[in-house]
């Protein structure tokens, strides 16, 4: 089996190095050796790991890990979405929900409503939705940026040079971001995803005194325009306000075993 994935994974130009795990139910990581990048794949023998379509010229596969005694309430399969973005290779948790059976029906999973809402608007036909820059949005890895030309901000009400992240990923860096509702949070290394005013006002004073706290707002409507920088991707520029939009990865019970962030 390990050489079958092997050779779907050399045909997007990729290496693998797929290791059973007893203590490893399933996870997928983006290494690095002296060879340069690759995908770590690990998983014990309660799981099947097969690659259900390989797209070489897009340089894109479809991964699903099988479990052969799936736990009440989890789903039997996790798919993941792997492949080369701009500068590096990455992956990516497909909802379950989609049922994903193509590198195309995982891209178009991947994609938020709001996504697929400008594109009507604009009339972006559908063989062009996997681009990176239309009339609908404009994409750097999993963020989408919508346009709202419309859209009028009080300057004093202007962030400069703030990120934007997913998880304990690397983040986006934005020349001009605006902020509408959202809840205040408290996030550092140990907390990627951020605790609430009220858990962080629980947290032993010793705690809340160490270095890297850092006060940001989740699951806010947030604007940005200027420059949005990223090192794994090509910066982009906004002449004018732009909503911004993740994609759907964080819908995917799989997200859990993903331990690449980019």
């Amino acid at each position: 089996m390990g050489n079958a994935i092997e050779n779907k994974f050399q045909k997007m130009g990729a290496r693998v190095k797929v290791t059973r795990d007893r203590l490893t139910p399933m996870r997928i990581d983006i290494r690095r050796d002296g060879a340069g990048e690759y995908f770590d794949v690990r998983h014990n023998r309660d799981i099947d790991v097969q690659v259900c379509d390989v797209q070489p010229a897009d340089r894109h596969l479809l991964l699903m890990m099988r479990r052969l005694r799936p736990q009440r309430n989890e789903p039997a399969n996790s798919k993941f979405l792997g492949g080369h973005d701009e500068r590096s290779w990455f992956v990516a948790a497909v909802p379950e929900s989609a049922r994903a059976r193509s590198v195309q029906d995982a891209k178009d999973a991947l994609k938020p409503a709001e996504v697929w809402d400008s594109m009507r608007e604009h009339g972006v036909p559908l063989d062009k939705r996997d681009r990176r820059r239309t009339a609908a949005f404009l994409r750097q890895g999993e963020w989408f940026f919508l346009p709202r030309p419309w859209v009028k901000v009080d300057e004093k009400l202007v962030i400069k040079h703030e990120p934007i992240r997913r998880g304990a990923g690397k983040p986006h860096l934005c020349q001009f971001m605006h902020r509408q509702g959202g809840e205040t949070v408290y996030v550092n290394r140990s907390h990627p995803n951020g605790l609430s005013v009220a858990a962080f006002a629980q947290l032993p004073e010793h705690v809340k005194r160490q270095r890297g706290w850092r006060r940001m707002v989740r699951d806010a409507r947030v604007f940005v325009k200027g420059w949005v920088r990223h090192p794994d991707h090509k910066t982009i520029w906004l002449s004018y306000w732009h909503q911004v939009v993740m994609n759907t990865e964080t819908r995917a019970r799989a997200m859990r075993n993903v331990a690449f962030l980019d």
